[in-house]
């Protein structure tokens, strides 16, 4: 199994972007699906969350700025970013649970990480 994030990138204050982060290989079903981000000199962070029926959590810092959603038919989470701010800064990861077959246990899997960066 792989995840591939992508849509990082350089914004201003109070601009937008959208992070995606797809899975593939051998996949069963795919359980929570979430970001986390991590700032240099600072411990990674989880951003927000959803369940596979589309329950919905948020780190303080990001409610009503930051949403999450999931497409499940293409194995993808999303995160919608707006009005960013400088210290949303950071490298932000994907992560999926995953079950790779019907008689096996989930494992959580990662992505390579997408840097965001906003400027003031």
């Amino acid at each position: 199994v792989q995840l591939q994030a992508s849509g990082g990138g350089l914004v201003q204050a109070g601009g937008s972007l959208r992070l995606s982060c797809a899975a593939s290989g051998r996949i069963f079903n795919i359980n929570a699906m979430g970001w986390h981000r991590q700032a240099p000199g600072v411990q990674r962070e989880l951003v927000a969350i959803i369940t596979y029926d589309g329950n919905t959590d948020y780190a303080d810092s990001v409610k009503g700025r930051f949403t999450i959603s999931r497409d499940n038919a293409k194995n993808t989470v999303y995160l919608q970013m707006n009005n960013l701010k400088p210290e949303d800064t950071a490298v932000y990861y994907c992560n999926q649970n995953i079950q790779t077959s019907r008689w096996s246990y989930s494992s959580d899997y990662w992505g390579q990480g997408t840097q965001v960066t906003v400027s003031s």
